[in-house]
Protein backbone atom coordinates (compact mmCIF):
# COMPACT_ATOMS: atom_id res chain seq x y z
CA UNK A 1 0.00 0.00 0.00
CA UNK A 2 1.66 3.34 -1.22
CA UNK A 3 2.48 5.74 1.63
CA UNK A 4 0.82 9.12 2.09
CA UNK A 5 3.03 10.90 -0.14
CA UNK A 6 2.91 8.52 -2.36
CA UNK A 7 -1.02 8.29 -3.00
CA UNK A 8 -1.05 12.60 -2.54
CA UNK A 9 1.64 12.41 -5.37
CA UNK A 10 -1.29 9.69 -7.47
CA UNK A 11 -4.08 11.87 -6.63
CA UNK A 12 -2.40 14.69 -8.19
CA UNK A 13 -1.45 12.99 -11.04
CA UNK A 14 -5.15 12.07 -11.44
CA UNK A 15 -6.12 15.59 -11.28
CA UNK A 16 -3.34 16.96 -13.77
CA UNK A 17 -4.82 14.12 -16.09
CA UNK A 18 -7.99 14.73 -15.31
CA UNK A 19 -7.67 18.58 -16.22
CA UNK A 20 -5.47 18.08 -19.40
CA UNK A 21 -8.14 15.83 -21.10
CA UNK A 22 -10.55 18.21 -19.98
CA UNK A 23 -8.72 21.25 -21.45
CA UNK A 24 -7.52 19.31 -24.61
CA UNK A 25 -11.61 18.61 -25.15
CA UNK A 26 -12.47 22.51 -24.65
CA UNK A 27 -9.48 23.20 -27.34
CA UNK A 28 -11.48 20.83 -29.65
CA UNK A 29 -14.90 22.46 -28.87
CA UNK A 30 -13.51 25.68 -29.67
CA UNK A 31 -11.54 25.03 -32.70
CA UNK A 32 -15.25 23.63 -33.98
CA UNK A 33 -17.36 26.61 -32.60
CA UNK A 34 -14.16 28.36 -34.95
CA UNK A 35 -15.33 26.34 -37.67
CA UNK A 36 -19.31 27.13 -37.41
CA UNK A 37 -20.06 23.69 -35.93
CA UNK A 38 -22.53 23.74 -32.75
CA UNK A 39 -20.96 22.90 -29.73
CA UNK A 40 -22.26 21.71 -25.68
CA UNK A 41 -23.29 25.24 -24.01
CA UNK A 42 -21.86 24.18 -20.18
CA UNK A 43 -24.71 27.27 -18.68
CA UNK A 44 -27.49 24.40 -19.87
CA UNK A 45 -25.19 22.00 -17.64
CA UNK A 46 -25.46 24.11 -15.11
CA UNK A 47 -28.58 24.24 -15.09
CA UNK A 48 -29.47 21.05 -14.95
CA UNK A 49 -27.01 20.60 -11.81
CA UNK A 50 -28.50 23.31 -10.18
CA UNK A 51 -31.92 21.93 -9.76
CA UNK A 52 -30.70 18.90 -8.61
CA UNK A 53 -30.85 21.03 -4.88
CA UNK A 54 -34.72 22.09 -5.76
CA UNK A 55 -34.95 17.98 -6.29
CA UNK A 56 -35.64 18.04 -9.92
CA UNK A 57 -33.76 15.56 -12.40
CA UNK A 58 -35.31 15.73 -15.64
CA UNK A 59 -36.25 18.52 -17.94
CA UNK A 60 -38.47 18.55 -20.84
CA UNK A 61 -36.49 21.57 -22.48
CA UNK A 62 -33.72 22.02 -20.26
CA UNK A 63 -33.38 26.13 -21.77
CA UNK A 64 -36.77 26.48 -20.88
CA UNK A 65 -36.01 25.87 -16.97
CA UNK A 66 -35.51 28.42 -14.70
CA UNK A 67 -32.27 30.04 -14.84
CA UNK A 68 -29.91 28.96 -11.46
CA UNK A 69 -27.01 31.59 -9.96
CA UNK A 70 -24.21 30.94 -11.76
CA UNK A 71 -25.25 28.63 -13.85
CA UNK A 72 -22.14 29.10 -16.37
CA UNK A 73 -19.24 28.81 -13.74
CA UNK A 74 -21.36 25.18 -12.20
CA UNK A 75 -21.57 24.22 -15.34
CA UNK A 76 -17.69 24.50 -16.20
CA UNK A 77 -16.86 23.00 -12.95
CA UNK A 78 -18.81 20.12 -13.27
CA UNK A 79 -17.22 19.53 -16.74
CA UNK A 80 -14.01 19.32 -15.43
CA UNK A 81 -15.43 17.62 -12.33
CA UNK A 82 -16.68 14.98 -14.71
CA UNK A 83 -13.29 14.83 -16.60
CA UNK A 84 -11.02 14.41 -13.18
CA UNK A 85 -13.22 11.26 -12.11
CA UNK A 86 -13.07 9.50 -15.46
CA UNK A 87 -9.44 9.77 -15.34
CA UNK A 88 -9.51 8.61 -11.48
CA UNK A 89 -11.78 5.55 -13.16
CA UNK A 90 -8.99 4.84 -16.05
CA UNK A 91 -6.38 4.64 -13.38
CA UNK A 92 -8.74 2.67 -10.85
CA UNK A 93 -9.28 0.39 -13.98
CA UNK A 94 -5.26 -0.20 -15.09
CA UNK A 95 -3.76 0.39 -11.83
CA UNK A 96 -1.27 2.69 -10.63
CA UNK A 97 1.63 1.29 -12.76
CA UNK A 98 -0.18 2.85 -15.80
CA UNK A 99 0.72 6.31 -14.20
CA UNK A 100 4.04 5.61 -15.21
CA UNK A 101 3.66 4.04 -18.58
CA UNK A 102 0.70 5.17 -19.96
CA UNK A 103 -0.56 3.19 -23.27
CA UNK A 104 -2.97 4.92 -25.51
CA UNK A 105 -5.16 1.78 -25.81
CA UNK A 106 -7.22 2.17 -22.74
CA UNK A 107 -7.65 5.90 -22.42
CA UNK A 108 -9.14 6.50 -25.95
CA UNK A 109 -11.05 2.53 -25.17
CA UNK A 110 -12.47 4.88 -21.92
CA UNK A 111 -12.85 8.10 -23.51
CA UNK A 112 -15.00 6.80 -26.55
CA UNK A 113 -17.27 4.69 -23.32
CA UNK A 114 -17.87 8.25 -21.71
CA UNK A 115 -20.32 9.26 -24.30
CA UNK A 116 -22.93 6.98 -22.50
CA UNK A 117 -23.01 9.57 -20.21
CA UNK A 118 -24.27 12.77 -22.87
CA UNK A 119 -26.33 9.79 -24.49
CA UNK A 120 -28.40 8.00 -22.03
CA UNK A 121 -27.93 10.77 -19.25
CA UNK A 122 -27.83 13.85 -19.61
CA UNK A 123 -29.45 14.37 -22.82
CA UNK A 124 -32.50 12.66 -21.71
CA UNK A 125 -32.53 14.21 -18.87
CA UNK A 126 -32.16 17.97 -20.35
CA UNK A 127 -35.03 16.82 -22.94
CA UNK A 128 -33.06 16.08 -25.85
CA UNK A 129 -34.30 12.23 -25.42
CA UNK A 130 -31.27 9.12 -25.58
CA UNK A 131 -29.17 9.47 -28.34
CA UNK A 132 -30.24 13.31 -28.92
CA UNK A 133 -33.56 11.81 -30.88
CA UNK A 134 -35.63 14.60 -30.03
CA UNK A 135 -33.49 17.13 -31.41
CA UNK A 136 -33.54 18.18 -35.15
CA UNK A 137 -30.23 16.24 -36.58
CA UNK A 138 -29.98 13.55 -33.79
CA UNK A 139 -27.43 11.05 -35.72
CA UNK A 140 -25.09 14.23 -36.47
CA UNK A 141 -25.12 15.42 -32.94
CA UNK A 142 -24.65 11.48 -32.12
CA UNK A 143 -21.76 11.35 -34.11
CA UNK A 144 -20.00 14.95 -32.45
CA UNK A 145 -20.83 13.85 -29.19
CA UNK A 146 -18.74 10.24 -30.00
CA UNK A 147 -15.51 12.48 -31.77
CA UNK A 148 -15.79 14.77 -28.91
CA UNK A 149 -15.28 11.99 -26.43
CA UNK A 150 -12.53 10.24 -28.57
CA UNK A 151 -10.61 13.74 -28.18
CA UNK A 152 -11.33 13.41 -24.39
CA UNK A 153 -10.00 10.23 -24.77
CA UNK A 154 -6.80 10.99 -26.51
CA UNK A 155 -5.99 13.69 -23.58
CA UNK A 156 -6.18 11.38 -21.21
CA UNK A 157 -3.41 9.64 -23.12
CA UNK A 158 -1.30 13.03 -23.82
CA UNK A 159 -1.86 14.61 -20.36
CA UNK A 160 -1.10 11.13 -18.66
CA UNK A 161 2.11 10.84 -20.73
CA UNK A 162 3.17 14.56 -20.11
CA UNK A 163 2.50 13.78 -16.40
CA UNK A 164 4.52 10.71 -16.56
CA UNK A 165 7.52 12.61 -18.71
CA UNK A 166 6.91 15.24 -15.88
CA UNK A 167 7.31 12.55 -12.78
CA UNK A 168 10.83 10.95 -14.37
Amino acid sequence: MPSDPARFVQIAQIGLIGIGATVLMDLWLWLLSRLGVPTAGFAMVGRWVGHFGRGTFAHAAIAKAAPVRFELGLGWLTHYVIGIAYAALLVGVQGAAWLERPTPGPALALGVMTVAAPWFVMQPAMGAGFLALKTPTPLKNSVRNLANHAVFGLGLYVAAAAVAALAA
